[in-house]
C-alpha cells in the first residue's frame, strides 16, 4: 500500500487503499497556513512508496490515487514538472515498478465559498498565463478561517468575470487549483504574481522555491539601520507562546522549529528629526532582498535586529505622525516594490515594478522635509525606478 512522505503533517492525506483525501488535503493546508507557512506558499508533497510492481504508466496510477483531478489535469501537472518518480522528473508514459517513488506537489485548495467582487484592482501585467498586481493594503490574498470576502481571488474572480477572459484555473471549481504562488501580509502593499494556468503555477512556483525570483521590498524603519549593507540569517519560527495575540506572530528561535531565512538589507536613505524625542528621532528607508520566503521574514528579521518597521504594532513598531501628530501611515510602512521573475512560458526575463502607495510616498516626504543622508550602497534598483525620485 501506499504511504505518505515522512511529514506527519501530510502523515493523513491518504485514505486507507491509497487515495488522496481531497478533505485532508484541505485540512493539511489550513493547518499549515495557521502555523506559519512560507510567503510563497506551501506546497504539499504526498509520496507513494510502490511495494509491487503495479505494470502500468505514471499518469494512469495517479488517476487511481488522485480521483479530484481528471487525467487531463494529471498530465499537464506531469508535464509542468510537479511529479517525480524516484527523484527526477516523471513523464506520463513513464512504467512504474516495485521500489519506484513517486512524489506529487499538490497546490493549495482553494475555498469553496470564493465568491466573485467588484474590488479595484491594479493591474501592472496580464497575459494567457499569469496576472501581475499591485496589492493595495487592508487586503487579504485569499480566504482564510472566517474571512471568505474581501480577498484578492474574489477581486480577480470579477476580474476575469468583467474584464479578460482569463482565470485562475477554474476559479472555486477545482480542488487543486493553482494561482497563489505566493502571497503577502494583509497590510503589505506591492507586486504580486498569480498564476493563470497549470504550467505557469509550477514554473513560478519552482523560481519562488529555488530562490532564483528577485524580490526586493522597501521598508521604513525605527532607528538607524548600521552598517549600510548587510545579511541578516537567523532562523524564523512560531512564537512560543499559543495566548491569544501571539498565535500569528513569528519570532528568531535556534531550535527546531525555526527555518533558515536569510534577508539582504541595504540602506537607502536616514532621517533624522531634531524635534523628536531621543528614540523617535531617527527613521531608515531600507531596501530588503529576500533570499528564503517565510511568514513576516522582514517584519521579524527588522524586529530582532532592533528596528521595527514603523506602524507594525504586531512587532512594537510606532505610528510616524507629523508636526501635528496626526498619523501618516495607518499600517505597518512595507512595499513589495519589484518582482523579477522568467515568463512561465517564454522563458524571457521579465522585471515588475509596483509604485510605492500614497501613505508610504507621504511618510517618505515628511521624513525628507527632515534632516536625510542619502547613503549610496550597491544595488541594482535605483530609487527613481521605485518610484521615490
Amino acid at each position: 500500500m501506499p504511504e505518505p512522505a515522512p511529514d506527519p503533517d501530510n502523515a493523513s492525506l491518504i485514505k486507507p487503499g491509497g487515495k488522496v483525501d481531497p478533505v485532508a488535503l484541505r485540512a493539511w493546508y489550513e493547518k499549515a497556513a495557521a502555523r506559519g507557512g512560507d510567503d510563497e506558499g506551501t506546497l504539499g508533497t504526498v509520496r507513494f512508496d510502490l511495494q509491487r510492481d503495479v505494470g502500468t504508466r505514471l499518469d494512469r496510477y495517479l488517476t487511481t490515487r488522485i480521483t479530484f483531478m481528471s487525467r487531463t489535469r494529471l498530465a499537464a501537472l506531469i508535464a509542468a514538472g510537479a511529479v517525480t518518480v524516484n527523484g527526477r522528473p516523471g513523464k506520463p508514459s513513464t512504467k512504474l515498478r516495485v521500489g519506484d517513488i513517486v512524489e506529487v506537489v499538490i497546490p493549495e485548495p482553494p475555498s469553496k465559498d470564493i465568491t466573485p467582487e467588484d474590488i479595484p484592482l491594479e493591474v501592472l501585467y496580464e497575459d494567457d498565463a499569469m496576472i501581475v498586481v499591485n496589492k493595495h493594503a487592508d487586503i487579504i490574498v485569499h480566504p482564510a478561517r472566517s474571512e471568505n470576502t474581501g480577498t484578492m481571488l474574489g477581486a480577480l474572480a470579477w476580474h476575469f468575470q468583467h474584464h479578460t477572459a482569463g482565470n485562475l484555473s477554474a476559479v472555486g471549481t477545482d480542488l487543486a487549483r493553482p494561482g497563489v504562488v505566493h502571497r503577502l501580509d494583509r497590510n503589505t502593499s506591492g507586486v504580486i504574481v498569480f498564476a493563470k494556468t497549470d504550467e505557469a503555477h509550477w514554473k513560478i512556483a519552482a523560481q519562488f522555491q529555488n530562490r532564483t525570483a528577485d524580490k526586493r521590498y522597501l521598508a521604513i524603519a525605527e532607528g538607524n539601520i548600521q552598517p549600510d549593507g548587510q545579511v541578516i540569517d537567523k532562523p524564523i519560527g512560531p512564537h512560543q507562546s499559543k495566548a491569544k495575540g501571539y498565535r500569528e506572530k513569528m519570532v528568531v528561535r535556534y531550535d527546531d522549529l525555526g527555518k533558515p531565512s536569510v534577508t539582504i538589507a541595504r540602506v537607502r536613505e536616514r532621517y533624522r528629526d531634531q524635534q523628536r524625542a531621543v528614540g523617535m528621532q531617527d527613521f531608515t528607508l531600507v531596501e530588503l532582498e529576500l533570499k528564503t520566503g517565510r511568514t513576516h521574514q522582514i517584519r521579524v528579521h527588522l524586529t530582532d535586529e532592533g528596528h521595527p518597521i514603523v506602524g507594525d504594532d504586531m512587532y512594537g513598531g510606532r505610528v510616524l505622525c507629523d508636526d501635528a501628530d496626526k498619523p501618516i501611515i495607518a499600517r505597518q510602512a512595507l512595499h513589495a516594490a519589484l518582482l523579477a521573475i522568467e515568463h512561465p512560458v517564454t522563458g524571457k526575463p521579465m522585471t515588475f515594478v509596483a509604485p510605492p502607495p500614497a501613505d508610504f510616498l507621504a511618510a517618505v516626504a515628511y521624513l525628507r522635509t527632515k534632516a536625510v543622508t542619502p547613503v549610496h550602497v550597491e544595488s541594482t534598483v535605483p530609487l527613481g525606478r521605485l518610484g521615490l525620485g
